[in-house]
């Protein structure tokens, strides 16, 4: 067996792991200055939105020696305009001019024939209106908010209403995320970018999911043992598919990589920048999210539950007076925790949980109940 695929074993058993819950201030606050800088980023540089949401025009000429660079002078100098200039695959340019109307763009085409020595005709110009972009984005935001309010129906009847909140509170760190990253880095913002922050929901949202199954799992009759407390429960969860989670985004993002920083960055093929620069940054956040965020905040919300609560000081105090009358840990919590009135069922044998030395990550989700007998032997 690798030792990757040993560590998610040890990991699914609770022999080893990460308190993720326990120090979930720590990643709250993490997330707090990176959602922070991110608005900041959003607030002060903007968006750079494309030509299909400001409008303008498109000028594509055949193959020439002009370099980018020099194109890009001439565009500016003769619309009064930023331009952004692209290599073609065939020699050609690809001349992007913003806020430009037909008149205009008459003009800008007759002054690049003249700058650029290539005759009118052989110069393409399409027009591009506004209000085509603003389409494309009322569509978009239509479509998130339908998302959104799909994703919270079917995880509250699902699961509930708190892992509901949870997943909704991770997608929106998600997309806050990527969209300052936008801002920061300054790459243009066109509908394939907006495919690309729409189908970023699904990988988030797959992940959490994932998590939150084994918490249900895990989680199921809580109440009817002293052993764990929900918090512990769900940190077993986060561990128990924490090597899922990792293999699946690696996996994810290696294709989205080479699209970025191969096609994009040495390539030069610059429309893949804005799909695959949404789609990287919103898988790594999505996988973060459901990892550091989604899960502590349902720990966090069933805690404040009065069951969840007296299960917690029950679960404490037991362990306070194991404590106090210097009981081993393995043995003072290895059966004797089931409540009197919950009997183990008669086709049930007993089973023995990890020790506690492994406990923060919580009991196994495949039913660890500490059922048993009352005395310290291991049977």
């Amino acid at each position: 067996m690798s030792r990757l695929g040993d560590l998610g074993a040890r990991l699914y058993r609770g022999e080893v792991g990460y308190d993720f819950v326990g120090k979930r201030k720590f990643w709250y606050a993490l997330s707090i200055l990176i959602t922070i800088a991110a608005i900041a980023g959003l607030a002060v540089r903007g968006l750079n939105m494309g030509i299909e949401f400001k409008g303008g025009a498109v000028f594509n000429t055949p193959k020439t020696s002009i370099s980018v660079s020099a194109a890009q002078e001439h565009a500016e100098a003769a619309s009064g305009h930023d331009a952004i200039v692209q290599k073609l695959g065939n020699g050609g340019l690809r001349i992007q001019v913003t806020e430009l109307n037909t008149s205009q763009a008459d003009k800008v085409q007759d002054q690049l024939s003249k700058d650029l020595d290539i005759p009118k005709e052989k110069i393409n110009a399409d027009l591009v209106g506004p209000s085509w972009g603003k389409q494309i984005a009322n569509k978009a935001w239509t479509g998130l908010g339908i998302f959104m309010v799909l994703v919270v129906i079917y995880l509250a009847i699902a699961f509930e209403w708190r892992m509901a909140v949870a997943a909704l509170i991770a997608l929106i760190h998600d997309l806050t995320i990527t969209v300052g990253v936008y801002a920061l880095v300054g790459f243009e913002v066109t509908p394939g970018t907006v495919i690309g922050l729409l189908t970023i929901l699904g990988y988030s949202l797959y992940d959490t999911v994932v998590v939150f199954d084994s918490l249900k799992e895990g989680s199921k009759d809580i109440t009817k043992q002293t052993r764990f407390t929900y918090s512990e429960v769900a940190n077993r969860s986060i561990n128990s598919t924490l090597v899922r989670s990792i293999n699946t985004t690696v996996v994810a993002l290696l294709p989205v990589a080479g699209l970025l920083f191969i096609g994009g960055g040495v390539l030069g093929a610059g429309m893949l920048n804005d799909i695959s620069l949404s789609l990287f940054v919103g898988l790594a956040a999505g996988a973060y999210s459901s990892i550091f965020i989604a899960t502590p905040l349902v720990a966090d919300l069933k805690e404040r539950e009065p069951q969840i609560k007296a299960l917690s000081k029950r679960v404490l105090a037991k362990r306070k007076a194991a404590a106090a009358k210097g009981e081993s840990p393995d043995l003072a919590y290895d059966g004797a925790d089931a409540p009197r009135d919950a009997e183990p069922d008669d086709d049930e044998a007993p089973t023995q949980d990890a020790p506690p030395a492994a406990a923060v990550a919580g009991p196994r989700s495949h039913g660890g109940r500490g059922r048993g007998r009352a005395s310290g032997k291991r049977r």
